[in-house]
């Protein structure tokens, strides 16, 4: 199954293993909160609109820095981005842990996100500059891999930490986590890569928002957006549902199935994709994600809530690795990095709607109205990538059933 490893030059993949370990810490920590977290802000004395607006303001740390961590990773280091993200992911458990004032926890949730701005972008930069164009797609599905096992990891220890000792411990195991990662990320070496740009490539690289008109990439975040606010919202609300529903569901267990079946179909669909396009997995990715928010809408079970996790943690374990393949593919090295975190800020816009925006229509609509709002946007998505994905309807079909190339590829036999 890890034969395309083989393939490479030592160099390649001793880094790409320490950018395994760092990205499993990474994930761990972040995601030991994400059963925990809404309800120890509820624990304060929080309204679901002041938990929406904390945990919301993780993606408005994402989108004040992703722009400027993309082109730090392009004209400066990699490396230096992901050292940024992990000192982050150390730091913001420390500040949940000092206080429980809801402005200072919006500054912390804030400052948290840009863990991932910096992390993200960095990860996903440096394995595509290490991934040879015709295996692209299979290396990123495997190493793209620390997402799920971190957070089938981290809730499972966040939730029986919180029960067991309380909210102290599980925040200086969290931060404890990010260290580590550290020092893993300490022993990389700089890839073989050539990265930064030269004083004259520099004026001429195009503003970062201005790419975003680019037909190449406006689609890919314009979808990803959409799926922001629904991953926004599942983040937020799923552990809340689940405790006025009544049902005896540890909500750490939703996560760790979404997580199980991220795993398993990105040692499957990586390699797909680079045989048979990206196009029919990302257009697959949607309709799963679509069917576990419809789930979620008239959830009252829990082996429902179980299914909901499955399927909608089996359509971002493929929408997310395709999207990053296909922005890989339709960008050069030396514009990687803002590329990424400009499609990639999509998702970040959409978390950050999803927050106060959904926290205001919780009193209003329920939890269950929610899950049905969010899940016409997935529907809307698909429609999107579907119909606009190509140059003309024709060929968006095309590509978006596996039929046709992509022809926005900078890399031919990436993705045809």
């Amino acid at each position: 199954m890890l034969k395309v490893f083989q393939t490479l030059q030592p160099e390649q993949r001793r880094n790409l293993l320490f950018l395994f370990v760092a990205g499993l810490l990474f994930w761990s920590s972040l995601a030991s909160m994400l059963p925990t977290l809404s309800l120890y802000i509820k624990d304060t004395g929080a309204s679901d609109f002041e938990v929406g607006v904390v945990m919301g303001a993780f993606a408005i740390g994402l989108l004040v820095f992703r722009p400027w961590l993309g082109r730090l990773a392009d004209q400066r280091d990699r490396k230096l981005v992901l050292y940024i993200g992990l000192a982050a992911v150390a730091i913001a458990p420390l500040g949940y842990l000092m206080t429980q004032s809801i402005p200072l926890l919006i500054a912390v949730r804030a400052f948290h996100g840009l863990s991932i701005a910096a992390f993200a972008t960095g990860f996903s930069a440096l394995v595509a500059d290490l991934a040879p164009p015709q295996s692209r797609g299979e290396i990123i599905g495997y190493m793209t891999l620390v997402n799920p096992v971190g957070v089938a990891l981290g809730p499972a220890l966040g939730g029986f930490l919180q029960e067991w000792a309380g909210y102290t411990p599980l925040f200086l195991v969290s931060a404890g986590l990010g260290i580590a990662g550290i020092l893993v990320i300490h022993q990389l070496h700089k890839p073989p890569v050539a990265t930064q740009l030269t004083q004259e490539e520099r004026s001429r690289a195009e503003p970062f928002w201005r790419l975003l008109a680019s037909p190449r990439l406006r689609i890919p975040a314009l979808v990803l957006a959409l799926i922001g606010v629904a991953f926004g919202t599942l983040a937020i609300f799923v552990p809340l549902f689940i405790k006025e529903s009544g049902i005896n569901l540890n909500p750490g267990l939703f996560y760790t199935a979404a997580a199980i079946a991220s795993f398993a179909v990105r040692i499957l669909v990586g390699r797909a994709s680079d045989q048979f396009g990206r196009g029919r997995f990302i257009t697959g990715s949607l309709v799963l994600y679509t069917t576990a928010l419809a789930l979620l809408a008239i959830a009252h079970s829990a082996p429902i809530f179980l299914l909901a996790g499955f399927l909608e943690g089996a359509g971002g374990g493929i929408l997310l690795p395709m999207m990053i393949a296909l922005a890989a593919d339709r960008s050069s090295p030396q514009e990687r990095g803002r590329i990424f975190g400009l499609v990639l800020a999509g998702f970040d816009l959409g978390m950050a709607l999803a927050g106060p925006l959904f926290g205001y229509l919780a009193f209003h609509l329920g939890y269950q109205g929610l899950f049905s709002l969010t899940a016409m946007l997935s529907m809307l998505a698909l429609l999107i990538f579907v119909g606009f994905s190509g140059k003309s309807f024709a060929h968006s079909l095309s590509f978006s059933l596996g039929r046709g190339h992509d022809n926005y590829a900078l890399t031919k036999g990436s993705s045809s």
